[in-house]
């Protein structure tokens, strides 16, 4: 087939070859959008899969005269361009999406069946469930008629020739957060098992669906069907599944080392329409030692938060031990009424559940777990926990766990803008700073408290790190506590990216959903800041809660289908830009 013309970004004149190549073709097009495109897909997906690519663009012209023009220059083997271009990629998608959406399903399902979550005890390179997924991608791809890379099971690399020296990059990640497989039951009491998909209705629940399992299993799937297709590229697609994304990037630091890196990239990891700029990623870790009690007064001995430091839990408990155990249940029932009635959010799920265990009570606060960049849409149950304990007017002894609560309620209460803090600040465009505790976790003689913080513009990691540990410090003098903080503080990353590229982004999601398209921020932290530009776009549809993190993540089936019809337009067009800026 020969080779397309530069895609262009509005209707053209069509030049004399092409013209002489396709008489039939007219010298200008027009994009099908929103709602045409729906309405092919619902009459293609009533009719059932389509035997193959030629009859669906076949019947899709019938159906639609818009795309007529296309087609027809299509099957004469012309050269595609502009308006073209961009109906043969959009068909692709929607071909995509009608005929492969249940193989994608499925191969989501064998990739969320891996836990591929991060043993310390185990170099993630190392790790059977790594290795393993490697494994899968590797022979996808050779199934798939595309070419496949391990480096050294930090990255997972799989690349679709074009015909020009250019590459861009397409950037994913394997691994996955902890879950707690115990919160994973739906309202109706269901019990989730957190690595196994589970469809309800148009919910795919499974670690990693939305982050970024079901990205990698569509964007195979996107780059078989180009393949399958013959449409030509003139720049190579390159795919790029990381290993460590979610604690800390080590895999593409490492890859970083051993391969060159794409000049223009796009992430698969954060939100629609396109993501020029985010926040920086902190880990604010304050540790306690720990101090014995006699026992005579009753005394907090274990407390339990999220599983990850970058996640809102969705509960969390303490165990109190000593003193008078009916008396601390007494105490702690009396208070629940009051202290719920103050301290739930309007329209917010949170709850409070004291029992006995033997000579020990535990106070279980159920919140709304949420990405940890995120906190606003989540209910956060330890820093209410927190609150509660000392709502309860209970005489506890002074140890590790006390000083943690006092800590917790003085310098954050239910706030996550840093306002008790004294460090609250936001960028107009990428929003407020916020600190959200997390994660509390006895490690041998030590008790660690972490806060996850998303740092926005106008500060920079050295500043900000240090007016937080100033006002910590202070704190621990005035509360006559011992402590030693450590801050690891990410820095914020905004990009101006200009020209086609980013253009074609926003037309590809303006035209397929009918939503406005601009480019926008995140509170979220991708490894997009160890590439070379590079913009996240998808998976998270604007208006929806972003799961990822979440006890329950699940991926809606339209979403997906939409990723599939996205992804495959996108790599017809940017592989066929003449310039990406």
């Amino acid at each position: 087939m020969t080779r397309p013309r530069r895609q262009l970004p509005f209707c053209r004149l069509a030049s004399l070859l092409a013209l002489s190549v396709a008489l039939a073709q007219p010298v200008c097009a027009e994009t099908i959008k929103k709602p045409a495109l729906d309405a092919l897909i619902a009459a293609s997906a009533k009719a059932g899969a389509p035997a193959d690519l030629d009859a669906f663009l076949a019947s899709a012209a019938k159906a639609d005269p818009a795309v007529a023009p296309a087609v027809t220059a299509w099957q004469n083997k012309a050269p595609l361009s502009g308006d073209n271009l961009v109906n043969i990629g959009r068909l692709l998608g929607a071909y995509n999406r009608v005929r492969n959406e249940p193989a994608v399903i499925d191969a989501i399902g064998r990739m969320v069946a891996l836990r591929t979550v991060r043993d310390e005890k185990v170099p993630p390179h190392e790790s059977p469930a790594i290795i393993e997924f490697g494994k899968l991608v590797e022979a996808m791809a050779r199934e798939f008629g595309l070419a496949f890379r391990n480096v050294d099971n930090r990255v997972f690399e799989v690349t679709l020739p074009g015909s020009g020296k250019d590459t861009f990059g397409i950037l994913t990640h394997a691994d996955v957060v902890p879950a707690v497989a115990d919160e994973w039951v739906l309202d109706d009491g269901t019990k989730l098992d957190p690595f196994k998909v589970t469809r309800v209705g148009d919910y795919l629940y499974g670690r990693g669906t939305i982050d970024d399992k079901g990205s990698i299993a569509a964007a195979l799937y996107a780059m078989k069907t180009v393949k399958e297709s013959g449409v030509p590229l003139e720049r190579s697609i390159r795919l790029m599944i990381e290993t460590t994304e979610e604690t800390g990037g080590d895999g593409m630091k490492y890859y970083r080392q051993q391969t060159a890196l794409p000049e223009f990239n796009i992430v698969l990891d954060s939100k629609y329409p396109a993501v020029v700029a985010e926040k920086g990623s902190g880990a604010l870790k304050v540790l306690f030692p720990v101090q014995a009690t006699d026992g005579k007064l009753p005394a907090i001995v274990a407390m339990t938060g999220a599983a990850s430091a970058n996640s809102i839990p969705q509960t969390a408990t303490a165990r109190i031990a000593g003193g008078n155990p009916a008396a601390v249940e007494a105490k702690l029932e009396g208070a629940r009424a009051a202290f719920l009635r103050k301290y739930t959010p309007q329209g917010g799920k949170f709850s409070i559940d004291v029992k006995r265990d033997g000579e020990q009570v535990e106070v279980r606060v159920t919140g709304v777990s949420a990405h940890g960049s995120r906190p606003e849409e989540g209910v956060n149950p330890l820093p209410r926990l927190a609150l509660f304990l000392q709502a309860a007017g209970l005489q506890l002894a002074d140890n590790h766990y006390l000083k943690a609560v006092k800590y917790l309620n003085d310098l954050y209460g239910v706030d996550y803008l840093g306002v008790k803090m004294g460090v609250a600040y936001r960028d107009p465009f990428m929003g407020p700073l916020t600190l959200s505790p997390t994660l509390i976790r006895q490690n041998g003689d030590e008790l660690e408290v972490t806060t996850n913080v998303r740092m926005p513009r106008g500060s920079t990691p050295d500043a900000l790190g240090g007016a937080i540990l100033k006002h910590i410090y202070t704190w621990a003098k005035a509360n006559n506590a011992v402590v030693n903080v450590k801050h690891d503080q990410g820095n914020w990353m905004a990009r101006d990216p200009k020209g086609a590229w980013l253009s074609t982004l926003l037309n590809i999601f303006g035209e397929t959903t009918g939503l406005e398209a601009k480019p926008v921020s995140t509170a979220g932290s991708t490894t997009a800041k160890l590439l070379p530009n590079a913009i996240n776009f998808g998976p998270a549809m604007p208006g929806k809660k972003y799961t990822a993190h979440n006890a329950k993540e699940y991926k809606e089936v339209s979403d997906l289908g939409l990723d599939l019809q996205m992804f495959t337009e996108m790599l017809v067009r940017i592989g066929n830009l003449d310039k990406m800026q």
